[in-house]
């Protein structure tokens, strides 16, 4: 992997170089299929706008990535959609401990077992999959995990005495929560991207409801299953091979890089040098996706993302999250990638509905006023997220709210 520093940060390659030029022109194809991509999930799944975007980096830069969510969060829902818009050989399974090896990586070929020669019928599962999904992975028992190590490690497959190589471009791991037993340690470490998938705020409550019964009439109908493929997986292995002429990095970017690896291992996340390295694989890409020829900093929203354990999520947030804001407060016409998309009118309408509940006269239980206290905290904070002036007027409408509120709760006790 080539690394290098431009001091004009431009990111234009000079015209004298034909492999840049080629790099440029593939990766503005692919680049707009993957937005295109992103623009379809996004408007089936709510609130998923930052794992949908993660999903489509780790892909384009080969890597691999787990989702952390309890059920019922659209884990699988969003990877089974993603592979129907790839052109890809796909292979998906709900893993347990009673799971065999041979439901994952084939049958044993009982013909050439017959003739003392150790296979296995690999068509149509995962060794020969480009785009994988394991739903509860770390559920597997050992034989499974030791040759998922192999594949996620070198691309290579044992059989017997045989080394085959995969054609895996991507595996996407989902779990319920984090693994804590050291056994695992090792499978964890390979998914270089660890996004939560948690519940949505009751602010989307309504957008929920309503895309999930389209989702569901969609499924019911044979829909989904109609869904045509947007970008090929021969496309995405073009722009992979770009990625070396992509890793040019102004200098100013590589010294705020730095010191953030320096804080986030000051505040006890462990980075070893290896993944500091292949992260910078996830910038180019993250840029690629944009449509952009050069990294900037909004692409360290990633860093959000290389959590060990979820005690540090909220801790990579506080490191990273002053830089994006710095960003996009300097750059106002860049889109984030790490915000969910809110309307303003219909956290308006939300806050109308919860506004009438409380001041309308009608005694609430307390199950309901804590509920509706709880709603008006996530409108609050899904306000200052968008963060325009619009969304900060209606920051104080709420604080009114609560003021208000609170002092009734207090007179009337």
């Amino acid at each position: 992997m080539a690394l290098s520093e431009t001091k004009s940060g431009t990111g234009v390659p000079p015209a004298s170089n034909p492999a840049a030029g080629e790099a440029m022109r593939v990766g503005v194809g692919v680049g707009g299929k993957l937005r295109e991509v992103a623009r379809v999930l996004d408007a089936r799944f709510v609130g998923r706008s930052e794992i949908v975007r993660l999903l489509l980096i780790t892909l384009v830069a080969g890597e691999h990535m787990l989702i952390v969510g309890p059920p019922g969060t659209a884990k699988s829902a969003l990877l089974r959609h993603l592979a129907r818009l790839l052109d890809a050989r796909y292979f998906e399974y709900l893993l347990t401990r009673f799971s065999e090896p041979s439901e994952i990586f084939g049958p044993v070929d009982i013909k050439a077992f017959r003739e003392g020669t150790y296979l296995r019928r690999t068509e149509a599962m995962l060794p020969e999959a480009e785009i994988v999904f394991l739903d509860e992975i770390f559920k597997a028992n050992s034989a499974i995990l030791n040759s998922l190590l192999s594949i996620l490690n070198e691309r290579r497959f044992f059989v017997g005495n045989e080394r085959r190589r995969v054609p895996l471009c991507s595996l996407f791991g989902a779990t319920n929560e984090v693994p804590n037993d050291e056994a695992l340690a090792a499978l964890y470490d390979r998914f270089l991207v660890r996004a939560p998938a948690d519940n949505l705020d009751s602010f989307h409550f309504q957008s929920l409801i309503e895309r999930g019964i389209r989702n569901e009439i969609a499924e019911s109908s044979g829909a989904d299953d109609r869904t045509k493929p947007i970008l090929g997986i021969d496309e995405i292995r073009a722009l992979q091979a770009t990625l070396e002429e992509r890793m040019n990095f102004p200098g100013e970017f590589l010294v705020r890089y730095k010191a953030l690896v320096a804080q986030i291992r000051a505040e006890g996340v462990s980075l070893s040098d290896r993944r500091v390295v292949k992260l910078l694989k996830l910038f180019v890409a993250s840029a690629v996706i944009d449509g952009r020829t050069q990294v900037d900093e909004s692409d360290f929203f990633v860093l959000k993302h290389i959590w060990n354990n979820a005690d540090q999520v909220a801790l990579l947030q506080e490191i990273v999250g002053p830089v994006l804001e710095r960003h996009y407060r300097d750059h106002p016409e860049a889109q984030r990638p790490d915000r969910v998309a809110v309307d303003l009118d219909t956290m308006l309408n939300e806050l109308g509905t919860i506004r009438n509940l409380l001041l309308g006269g009608e005694p609430l239980s307390d199950i309901m006023l804590f509920s509706q206290l709880r709603n008006l905290q996530d409108i609050r904070a899904g306000l200052q997220a968008i963060g325009t002036e619009s969304a900060r007027r209606m920051v104080g409408e709420v604080d009114k709210l609560l003021e208000g509120v609170f002092e009734s709760s207090r007179w009337n006790g």
